[in-house]
């Protein structure tokens, strides 16, 4: 794999609900004229680690995952702006005994060493909504996941459901508004029935952080 990765930083907001939860009525949102039609996606992805955890100790993820218009082979790191995403187009391995390429190997050489081992598999039944301006530039996408995760090495098995809003380029571009847009989406979904997560990512979910 030769591939010069893609690189996004992802500025999202994640929400916990029930699984009868129904969904906000998002053309409420400020800016949004339009919301798309319901796109199904299924989502599977295996996360790797060391054995002594240290992607997680530094606070970065490892996932090979297919399905949905970004599969790939990811990196992601938490950073104080949202999380930084670099994405590699997905190989030709077998998904049940997955080795990381060593591209991918070397970028995270000054973090950590392999062999890296499976840590978590998550599937994902997703729903995407494009939340479109009047212009038809994309504000944000929300999604409505119904997750189930794997704790490969304590053999633990959960499942939840949970809502993504991430922002996109029609984004409002300074800080403050993006934290207004938020608010107001905050107060939609606390009116529908659910509340802001608290946890930090589906990885630490799975893991039980």
């Amino acid at each position: 794999m030769t591939t010069e990765p893609e690189h996004s930083l992802e500025i999202e907001r994640t929400y916990d609900v029930d699984a009868g939860t129904p969904l906000p009525d998002w053309a409420r949102l400020p800016g949004v004229a339009v919301v798309g039609a319901p796109e199904p996606r299924e989502l599977d992805a295996h996360y790797l680690d060391t054995a002594d955890g240290a992607l997680g100790r530094a606070r970065v993820a490892l996932r090979r995952r297919s399905g949905g218009p970004d599969e790939g082979w990811h990196i992601k790191r938490v950073t104080p702006e949202g999380k930084a995403e670099s994405r590699w187009p997905l190989d030709d391995g077998d998904r049940e005994h997955i080795v990381v390429p060593a591209e991918i190997e070397s970028v995270l050489a000054e973090i950590a060493a392999p062999p890296f081992a499976p840590l978590a598999r998550i599937r994902n039944s997703r729903t995407a909504y494009a939340l479109l301006d009047a212009g038809g530039g994309l504000l944000a996408e929300f999604v409505d996941d119904r997750v189930t995760a794997t704790d490969v090495r304590r053999g633990v098995e959960t499942a939840w459901r949970e809502w993504e809003l991430e922002l996109g380029p029609a984004a409002p571009a300074d800080a403050a508004a993006r934290d207004a847009l938020f608010d107001a989406a905050d107060e939609l979904v606390r009116a529908a029935g659910g509340d802001v997560s608290a946890s930090g990512s589906k990885l630490e979910r799975a893991l039980g952080l």
